[in-house]
């Protein structure tokens, strides 16, 4: 297994990644600001189980594949940016998604499902799996998809324990913008234009 001395490292290094903000803290404050922290948290636990396809893909060898292999590698990078420019068409034009707090138990999971899917179909994320956990792998201890695993829950640990910070935070923020909900639900739909316009012009590393 592992050395505690390399996990040590990863973890640290880890930690200092998961807490800069990157897309998908992008997504879960938005959602947090618009619907509240029931919404956010939701969003956050999709995103993270996003995480765990891709530590599953990554353990099984499929991450490697797809990122050498242009054609797989821009089927899911246009995937993801069709469903964020959807998700952003959808909440510029709509005048009820963002007018209130409370969230019926099918809406969190409607939301929890958009963190999922807004995750596996991030590019970047499979390069992340291909480039940096990798270096951690100690070949010489065996069992290499063990390691993966290992070291994909010890990201996902920490990544959804800074998923869940911005979240309540963005949600405290949100509950005295929410009588703004146009406003919120405008700068929501651009975010997400955003987030696909950057998928759109990220590259693939060869």
């Amino acid at each position: 297994m592992i050395s505690p001395s390399t996990l040590l490292i990863f973890s640290l290094a880890s930690l200092a990644l998961v807490l800069v903000p990157g897309p998908n803290h992008i997504y879960i404050i938005t959602r947090a600001v618009s619907q509240g922290r029931a919404a956010g948290v939701a969003s956050a636990f999709g995103v993270e189980v996003g995480t765990l396809v891709h530590i599953a893909a990554a353990a099984a060898g499929l991450s490697y594949v797809i990122a050498r292999s242009a054609t797989l590698f821009n089927v899911i990078k246009w995937a993801g940016v069709a469903y964020l420019v959807y998700l952003g068409i959808r909440a510029l034009t709509s005048r009820q998604e963002f007018a209130s707090r409370e969230a019926a138990p099918q809406r969190l999971r409607a939301i929890f499902l958009e963190g999922v899917v807004v995750n596996v179909l991030n590019p970047k994320v499979i390069l992340f799996f291909l480039a940096f956990l990798p270096q951690f792998v100690e070949p010489e201890a065996g069992a290499v998809p063990l390691q993966i695993a290992v070291l994909g829950g010890t990201l996902l640990l920490l990544g959804l324990l800074s998923d869940m910070i911005y979240a309540m935070a963005a949600g405290a923020i949100g509950g005295r913008l929410r009588s703004r909900a146009p406003l919120i639900g405008r700068f929501s739909g651009v975010v997400y234009l955003g987030l696909g316009v950057a998928t759109a012009l990220s590259g693939r590393s060869a």
